[in-house]
């Protein structure tokens, strides 16, 4: 009897000798999922350029502001998992069209906001939206690319879109803010039509071949309400001190959630989240490099338009142009990476990596009031978009090390919802590190400029301190993962896996 495979094909149950057939439309598919990966990665980055003619324009208050951005990042951060295995559960490519659909219907609304209530409700919406696509989009690409080496190529190009997503965000804010502030969102809709036109197109469904599986109501709402409330609790400290209640009741009520969510996966016959899922030494460390490294980028993009237009007196469009660099050398860095990972495996590409972020970070530390465009600023937007960009496709190989067909979504999700809790970090710890060391400096008296750019310079030297230790972390806990058989990244079912009954389910969830 032939087996349904996790796209849908057909294939005879027969031995080591059957053949994997290649998708012929998978990277014609790639393409269409990394476009949309970068639109969501975009709108993490998009609206800080835009905030000040936002704010005048909808009458947002100071305190009301920064949920134009944390409203995006709570709802995808806190949601991901939940959409990585819903994804796995229902469909893949469903729940990615319904996400991509949300997230421009949220897109219309945003652009339409006539005040400040309807904007950030909309936000709230787009980050469902790209909780449901992302982890889908990149769930995909596993059974897409059943080969290891091209599948190291394809998640490295995943990874790599999606970084430029965050790094091209503030040009493109700047150019678009400069003509009207709304353009920012409308700009998302071309591409969620086309997308939504041409994924019915070009690919397969694929689900886990499971029967019989239920949603799992406790561990649904546990993870997410754990998730949302941590993340929730490190926003909180961009405005409060970090032993505050107002952060550690929410922090904390998420860690002790997630506790919850543990032990009720550790009993269900079949959980939202397995608990073997998270005792993989590599995928673990990948996530956890994968927060750290995002909480220095976007901290670093953050403070660097803040130095550029607040202290050296920018446009906002010129702030945005000259930060294109960081964008061309974290491209560099994707392609190099991508061919030298098959030959070195994915642990000395990562510790190369940050290794030269954390150089980058430091010679972005090297700047002043004063400084030159050359001298000053040029070295760390060359060298860390460089590193960073040879950081992201070893990080989403890591991060789906011997993730099966099955879980997928569950591990693209997992490392989507790292890089959204990243960001938000880098917001809440970094930021608030360089805004406090100005402060006390200007109380003793120093030039209010001058202890401004002292306070990003201390803030991207810890975000290379953050980068050297990730790099220690990855040398002594990674496993050496390369392109070769029996170190597979992801491996997924070919055709002739066998569709588990329930009872079989449950045995290999105890398991």
């Amino acid at each position: 009897m032939s087996a349904v495979s996790e796209d849908g094909r057909r294939g005879s149950p027969g031995g080591a000798g059957a053949v994997t057939r290649l998708d012929p439309r998978r990277w014609k598919a790639l393409a269409v999922l990394a476009a949309v990966q970068f639109m969501l990665t975009l709108d993490v980055t998009v609206v800080t350029v835009a905030l000040p003619k936002i704010q005048a324009n909808l009458h947002f208050s100071s305190q009301g502001l920064p949920w134009v951005i944390n409203g995006y990042v709570l709802m995808a951060g806190g949601l991901l998992l939940l959409g990585g295995r819903l994804a796995d559960m229902f469909g893949r490519r469903r729940i990615f069209m319904m996400g991509v659909l949300v997230f421009g219907l949220a897109s219309v609304t945003c652009g339409a906001a006539t005040s400040s209530s309807m904007l950030v409700v909309s936000r709230f919406v787009q980050g469902t939206g790209e909780a449901l696509a992302g982890p889908a989009s990149l769930g995909m690409i596993p059974v897409l690319f059943p080969d290891s080496k091209e599948r190291m190529k394809a998640l490295g190009v995943w990874g790599g879109i999606a970084g430029l997503g965050g790094t091209f965000g503030a040009v493109i804010s700047g150019a678009l803010t400069s003509i009207d502030w709304r353009w920012i969102f409308y700009v998302n809709i071309p591409v969620a039509v086309f997308a939504l036109i041409m994924v019915t197109r070009i690919i397969s469904e694929s689900r886990m071949t499971r029967t019989g599986h239920t949603i799992d109501w406790g561990g649904a709402v546990t993870v997410t309400g754990g998730l949302v409330a941590m993340v929730y609790g490190l926003l909180q400290g961009a405005n409060h001190p970090f032993g505050s209640a107002q952060v550690l009741v929410p922090f904390l009520g998420g860690i002790a959630l997630l506790v919850v969510m543990a032990v009720i996966e550790s009993r269900v016959p079949d959980p939202m989240i397995p608990i073997r899922f998270f005792t993989n030494r590599t995928r673990l460390t990948s996530n956890f490099v994968s927060l750290a490294l995002f909480a220095a980028f976007i901290a670093y993009v953050f403070m660097l338009m803040l130095y550029l237009q607040q202290i050296l007196g920018y446009s906002p469009l010129k702030s945005g142009v000259i930060t294109l660099p960081l964008g061309v050398a974290m491209g560099l860095g994707m392609g190099v990476a991508t061919g030298i990972m098959p030959r070195i495996g994915v642990r000395a590409v990562l510790v190369l990596g940050f290794i030269g972020s954390a150089v980058g970070l430091f010679l972005a530390g090297n700047i002043n009031p004063h400084s030159s465009y050359v001298g000053g600023i040029l070295p760390g937007l060359i060298v860390f978009g460089l590193f960073s960009g040879i950081c992201y496709p070893g990080l989403i190989n890591g991060a789906l090390h011997q993730v099966t067909g099955q879980d997928s979504g569950l591990g693209s999700g997992a490392q989507t919802a790292m890089q959204q809790i990243g960001g938000a970090v880098g917001v809440a710890v970094l930021v608030p590190i360089a805004l406090r060391y100005a402060t006390d400096h200007i109380h003793r008296g120093v030039a209010p400029a001058a202890a401004q750019t002292a306070g990003y310079s201390v803030a991207f030297r810890v975000g290379a301190a953050i980068c050297l230790a990730s790099a220690v972390l990855v040398m002594f806990l990674l496993e050496q993962v390369t392109s070769k058989p029996r170190t597979a990244l992801a491996e997924v079912p070919s055709d002739n896996e066998e569709v588990l009954t329930p009872a079989a389910a449950r045995q290999e969830t105890k398991r």
